[in-house]
C-alpha cells in the first residue's frame, strides 16, 4: 500500500532532519551527504539488508573528469559525458536531471574516496558501447554487492541510524505540501517517523508487473533482474501528491542474461567481438547498438533465447567480472574446441553455424546487414565460448520530474517544497525508450542525484 495522507492529528515517535525511503546506492549516499551537511538522519530500507538494485549491477559508475582518470591520462569533460548521453538518447534525456547527475556524479566518486576511503578505479581495458572515454569507476571486485557493501559501512561508521524491515507505506503530508513524515511497517508493528525533508530513494517499478505492463508492454514478459522492492512506491506516491512523471517507458533492459541460471553476462563479450545467434544459428540484430535495446530484441526471437558466441580471448576480459566468473563456475558457460562441437553442445544446426561464423569472419571492417561493422577486433578462433541467454528488465528509468536540487516538481511546475527524489525514483537520463540506455546511466543517477538531494535535503531541514 502506497498512501499519501493528511498530517493533521498524526503524532510521530520519532523526528529526523532528513528521511530517507531506501537504502541503495542513492539512499545511503544521500544519508551520507546529508550526515556531512550536519543534518540528523534516519534510513528506513524494506530488507533487512540493504542491497537493492545497486548490489544487482555490475557496479559500474560513469564520470567525468577526475582524478581516477587524470591518473591513467585519460582525458575526458562533462561537455564529452553530456554530448553521449545525449547521443545515445537521441537528444531525449531530460536535461535536468542529465545537468544534475554529471555535475554531482564525479564530486561524489571523489569525496567518497577521500572521506570514506572507497577505493575506486578506472576500467580501462575495454571501453562500453556509447561512451567516448574510458570512464567506467569501479571498486576493485567490480560488483554492485561490494558497492553497497562499503557503503553500508560508511553509514554504520556514521552512527546514521538505519532501520532495517521497515516498509514505508504511507506519506503524511500538511496543507501546504510539506512532507511531514512516513508510517513504516515492521516486525514489531507500525511506527510514524517524522521529518523536516524527505528523500525518496527508493528506485522504480520494474517488479510491478501491472505498471510495466502499462508503461512499457514490450517488455512484460522480460525476466525481471532488478530488485523486488521496485514496485513503484515512488510514481504512486508522487501521483498521489501531484506530482509530475517524466519517461515513465524509458528503461534499461539486457539481451544477455544466462538462462536458466539468471546470471548476467557482460556485454563486453559482444563489444569486443562477439555476436548472438537465435536457435536457428543465425545472427538476428546489431549487437553493438547496446544491451538495453537487444533485451526486446532477444525475447522477440522464437523461445525469446538467443546464444551468445565469442572465444577464449573475450571470455579472458569478461573473467574479470564476478558475475562472468560465477556464470563458469555455475556451467553458463560452454566451452567447446571446434565448431562441429560447439553445435553439438548448444543444439544448434551445424551449418547454419557454420555459415554465420564465416559471415562475420569475412567482413573484415565491412558493414554488415544490420549495421554493425566488426572492426579493431580479432576474429573469432577457436577454442569457442557460448552462453544460452534471455532478456532481462534490469530497472526503469522513468520517474518523477525534478528541479536542480533535486526536488520533486507538481505537474504545474513548482517544486514540493521538501521532497526530493534520487536514483529510479527520478526521471532518469535515457530518454523515454531502452535504446537511450547508455551504460551506467542508472548508477550515475544513483550517486549525482543521491549526492545533491542529502545536501540538499539538509539545507531545507
Amino acid at each position: 500500500m502506497c498512501a499519501v495522507r493528511a498530517v493533521d492529528g498524526v503524532a510521530f515517535e520519532v523526528t529526523a532532519d532528513v528521511l530517507i525511503v531506501g537504502a541503495g546506492a542513492a539512499g545511503l549516499i544521500a544519508a551520507l551527504a546529508a550526515k556531512a551537511a550536519g543534518a540528523d538522519v534516519i534510513v528506513v530500507e524494506r530488507d533487512a539488508v540493504p542491497s537493492g538494485s545497486t548490489a544487482l549491477s555490475a557496479g559500474l559508475i560513469p564520470a567525468a573528469g577526475t582524478t581516477y582518470q587524470a591518473k591513467q591520462g585519460i582525458s575526458d569533460s562533462l561537455a564529452m559525458f553530456r554530448a553521449d548521453i545525449l547521443a545515445k538518447s537521441h537528444g531525449m534525456a531530460d536535461p535536468v536531471a542529465l545537468e544534475a547527475a554529471i555535475t554531482h556524479g564525479g564530486p561524489a566518486l571523489e569525496w567518497l574516496g577521500q572521506r570514506y576511503d572507497l577505493p575506486f578505479d578506472v576500467i580501462a581495458d575495454f571501453r562500453y558501447p556509447g561512451h567516448s572515454a574510458y570512464r567506467m569507476h569501479a571498486l576493485p571486485r567490480r560488483t554492485g554487492a561490494e558497492l553497497i557493501d562499503r557503503l553500508r559501512s560508511a553509514v554504520e561508521a556514521e552512527a546514521i541510524t538505519l532501520l532495517t524491515e521497515a516498509h514505508a507505506t504511507s506519506l503524511f503530508v500538511d496543507a501546504d505540501r510539506r512532507m511531514a513524515g512516513i508510517e513504516i511497517h515492521t516486525p514489531g508493528g507500525p511506527q510514524r517517523i517524522g521529518c523536516r525533508a524527505l528523500v525518496l530513494a527508493c528506485n522504480g517499478y520494474g517488479g510491478s508487473k501491472e505498471l510495466v505492463a502499462a508503461h512499457i508492454p514490450a517488455m512484460r514478459d522480460a525476466l525481471w533482474f532488478g530488485h523486488s522492492g521496485n514496485d513503484g512506491a515512488a510514481v504512486r506516491w508522487g501521483s498521489a501528491l501531484g506530482a509530475e512523471l517524466r519517461h515513465m517507458s524509458g528503461h534499461q533492459g539486457h539481451g544477455s542474461v544466462a538462462t536458466p541460471h539468471g546470471i548476467l553476462i557482460t556485454w563486453a563479450t559482444m563489444t569486443e567481438g562477439g555476436f548472438q545467434v537465435n536457435r536457428d544459428g543465425v545472427r538476428f540484430s546489431d549487437e553493438s547498438r547496446g544491451y538495453s535495446e537487444q533485451g526486446a530484441l532477444v525475447l522477440a526471437e522464437p523461445g525469446a533465447v538467443a546464444w551468445s558466441m565469442f572465444d577464449a580471448r573475450i571470455a579472458a576480459i569478461a573473467a574479470q567480472f564476478e558475475d562472468f566468473r560465477q556464470a563458469v563456475v555455475a556451467g553458463a558457460v560452454i566451452e567447446a574446441p571446434t565448431l562441429e562441437s560447439l553445435a553439438a553442445a548448444t543444439g544448434l544446426p551445424l551449418n547454419a553455424l557454420a555459415a554465420t561464423f564465416a559471415d562475420v569472419a569475412k567482413r573484415n571492417g565491412a558493414t554488415d546487414r544490420f549495421g554493425r561493422v566488426f572492426a579493431g577486433v580479432p576474429a573469432l578462433e577457436p577454442p569457442y565460448r557460448a552462453v544460452k541467454v534471455t532478456g532481462g528488465l534490469f530497472h526503469t528509468q522513468g520517474g518523477l520530474a525534478i528541479d536542480r536540487a533535486a526536488r520533486v516538481l507538481h505537474v504545474d511546475g513548482t517544486p514540493l517544497p521538501n521532497l526530493f527524489a534520487a536514483g529510479g525514483a527520478a526521471v532518469g537520463v535515457s530518454g523515454p525508450d531502452a535504446a537511450g540506455y547508455l551504460s551506467g546511466n542508472g548508477l550515475l543517477t544513483a550517486v549525482g542525484l543521491g549526492y545533491l538531494a542529502g545536501q540538499q535535503a539538509a539545507m531545507v531541514a
